[in-house]
């Protein structure tokens, strides 16, 4: 299925960020906007839905930390005890203190590398995948805004044109 877009194309971020709420206040539906780096305030201009990656987040350093629990006390207490030190081996707890940095890596371990994993799931950013980018010019220091055109693609135009584009196209987008 295709649809036709807008693509309006700012030099500035301030001005893209001013014509991403006169648009949106006029009831446009803003599909993409891409951007050489993040710009502040654009996801709450775009009304996008805060993200509950900070959840995953801590549920994956719990995994690893109760996998390095489980772990060093299979390794340590009940498969091979040795006596390090002159540290008893007997129970988790005498030893826990020990454990302490092995705790704190795994969790921290998990975290880092399950997130890296969920976010390349989440963005759909497989190993050689192609480059969606509609503009070259946005990964080095121009800001493109692609809008839905709909009923009313003469408004539409006027308007993208009153907020600063400097360069406006008609795109037969793919889906």
């Amino acid at each position: 299925m295709s649809s036709k877009v807008i693509h309006a194309l700012y030099d500035d971020d301030d001005l893209l960020l001013k014509a991403v709420k006169e648009i949106r206040s006029n009831k446009f539906h803003i599909e993409e906007v891409y951007t050489p780096f993040p710009v502040h305030g654009l996801d709450k201009a775009l009304g996008l839905e805060g993200t509950k990656i900070a959840i995953t987040s801590f549920m994956y350093g719990c995994l690893g930390f109760i996998v390095s629990i489980l772990m060093m006390n299979y390794i340590m207490i009940e498969d091979w005890p040795q006596n390090i030190g002159g540290k008893p081996s007997f129970s988790y707890i005498e030893n826990m203190p020990s454990f302490v940095p092995i705790m704190f890596e795994l969790t921290v371990f998990f975290a880092a590398h399950l997130m890296v994993i969920t976010f390349y799931m989440r963005s759909k950013l497989w190993p050689f995948k192609n480059a969606e980018n509609p503009n070259p010019l946005t990964t080095d220091d121009k800001f493109l805004m692609e809008i839905s055109i709909g009923k009313n693609e003469e408004q539409l135009l006027k308007l993208v044109k009153s907020t600063g584009a400097i360069e406006i196209t008609k795109v037969e987008k793919n889906d």
